[in-house]
């Protein structure tokens, strides 16, 4: 890869194989990295380890989400999404299983797809992104089976509550939906930024980021990052995190952010920010934890830089992925 390529790739997506020995990683070029983190991670790794067993053009704009879903590693490009299958990556093999588009009502503009996430429950793919819609996808008949309409900008970030067969989006609009997904009907409207703890007019009022855990939410981008009790439907967090926080996840008993900013932020479920651990990339976009295997248990971090910052402790960055 060219010098200047290196200098302004970015990554924006990640996902962790089944078996959690290898590592996806997407950028801004429409290409995904395959990382074997068993070779990185070994006694004798040496600086060839941390390049990717296998690099290929997966899509034509940026690959925004990525996940692993059985044996297959689903990735979004504009408009498109394509499953590969993870026995073959790790063989070198880059041929997609199949792609599908989502029924879009213009063939004329392309729009991003911003995120994606397995709905366990009747395994569907739910995907959000740049017409204003979620998109659902049945994965067993290959089949886009339904269209969710209510956000009047684009969707960023969609989570799902499984147990309360409910479905969750945050978008440009400032609001975060929360969907019956059995009925396909809107139960209720979070406008976060018309909070006041939560409001930041200077950042804007999209939301960016959201996840779940049973009844709690978190959610975030121009409103500060906050954790939310589904049952009541307020804040009962706010995280004094400066900029606009573009993933955070539940961790044990605490709360992992990246956004604009070159560290991780570490916050108590208080509100605290308890720490900010150093990172490569000036500005971050995906942080990612592998469950997926104890031996291989690690936090991996991408944003504005070729490099991915992995940690084996959380507390410090053990060393550095490169495309």
């Amino acid at each position: 890869k060219g010098p200047l390529t290196l200098l302004h790739m970015s990554v924006f997506s990640q996902s962790f194989s089944p078996c959690g020995r290898f590592l996806a990683a997407g950028n801004n070029y429409g290409e995904i990295a395959i990382f074997s983190l068993s070779a990185a991670l070994s006694p004798d790794a040496t600086g060839l380890s941390q390049k990717p067993v296998l690099t290929f053009t997966a899509h034509e704009g940026p690959v925004f989400s990525l996940l692993s879903a059985d044996c297959h590693l689903l990735s979004a490009g504009n408009g498109e999404i394509s499953a590969w299958s993870w026995a073959e990556l790790i063989k070198k093999n880059a041929k997609p299983l199949w792609t599908k588009r989502p029924n879009y009502k213009s063939s004329l503009e392309i729009p991003e797809i911003n995120s994606m996430i397995i709905n366990p429950g009747d395994n569907s793919l739910i995907v959000g992104g740049g017409d204003n819609n979620i998109h659902i996808l049945d994965l067993e008949h290959g089949v886009f089976k339904s269209v969710l309409q209510g956000h009047s900008d684009y969707i960023h970030c969609v989570s799902v509550r499984e147990r309360e067969a409910e479905i969750l989006s945050g978008g440009e609009d400032g609001a975060v939906r929360i969907w019956d997904s059995r009925t396909g009907q809107c139960a209720h409207c979070i406008e976060v930024y018309k909070y006041e703890s939560c409001a930041r007019p200077q950042y804007g009022k999209w939301i960016s980021c959201l996840t779940t855990d049973s009844d709690w939410m978190l959610c975030g981008g121009g409103p500060s990052l906050s954790l939310w009790h589904l049952r009541s439907l307020s804040p009962t967090s706010i995280f004094p995190l400066t900029g606009c926080q573009r993933q955070a996840t539940f961790y044990q008993d605490m709360i992992l952010a990246v956004g604009e900013g070159p560290f991780v932020s570490h916050c108590l479920l208080g509100g605290e920010v308890k720490a900010q651990i150093p990172c490569t990339p000036q500005s971050l976009n995906t942080l990612q934890l592998n469950t997926n295997s104890t031996e291989h248990r690690v936090l991996t971090v991408g944003g504005s830089s070729d490099h991915i910052d992995v940690f084996t402790n959380l507390s410090y960055k053990a060393f550095s992925l490169r495309f």
